[in-house]
């Protein structure tokens, strides 16, 4: 989620997208006897509440900066992937790993451009924004590589990533002072 597109007019859009992400981390990694349905129907919701909270903060940006249009692209690319996957949830282990590991990465690239070219070096929601996008990078990476056969260990990750990004976001958008 870009937190770098930040306006006081679309800030309860993208903590509710920093909820959405903790609750879903919460779910992945509490929740032992999670099928891949389940997982399926988790990251749908998950990366459609990101999707159109990024779509929000892209309108929310436009004119105030050269990088709007890529929160906007991103939040389309979420919507996509989210209702592809509630439209299919009985695709292959293989096909969601590819979708979540390439979202998390063009998620976490378009994280770090935006905040490069919207944000102010050493404010806190931009060392916040650039930690989320390389974390995002990190995981994405982890999770493409990753042995199909080590399926919890997947959840696992995904769901950690989730839980440190979302109470990242929700604390650094919490903070009114964070701009």
């Amino acid at each position: 989620m870009s937190t770098a597109a930040v306006t006081d007019d679309n800030r309860w859009a993208l903590i509710s997208g920093g909820v959405a992400t903790l609750l879903f981390g919460i779910a992945a990694v509490f929740w032992p006897g999670l099928t891949l349905t389940v997982l399926i129907y988790l990251f749908s919701a998950w990366v459609l509440i990101n999707g159109i909270a990024n779509i929000i903060a892209g309108f929310g940006a436009v004119g105030r900066g050269d990088s709007w249009f890529l929160t906007l692209i991103l939040g389309a690319l979420e919507t996509g992937v989210g209702v592809y996957l509630l439209r299919h949830p009985h695709v292959a282990f293989h096909t969601l790993i590819l979708l979540i590991g390439f979202t998390l990465i063009v998620a976490g690239l378009v994280e770090c451009v935006v905040v490069y070219f919207g944000e102010k070096a050493g404010s806190k929601l931009a060392s916040v924004s650039y930690l989320s996008g390389f974390l995002g990078i990190v995981a994405g990476i982890i999770i493409l590589f990753a042995n199909p056969a080590h399926g919890v260990a997947f959840v696992w990750l995904l769901g950690l990533y989730a839980i440190i990004v979302g109470t990242l976001q929700i604390a650094s958008l919490s903070d009114r002072n964070s701009k």
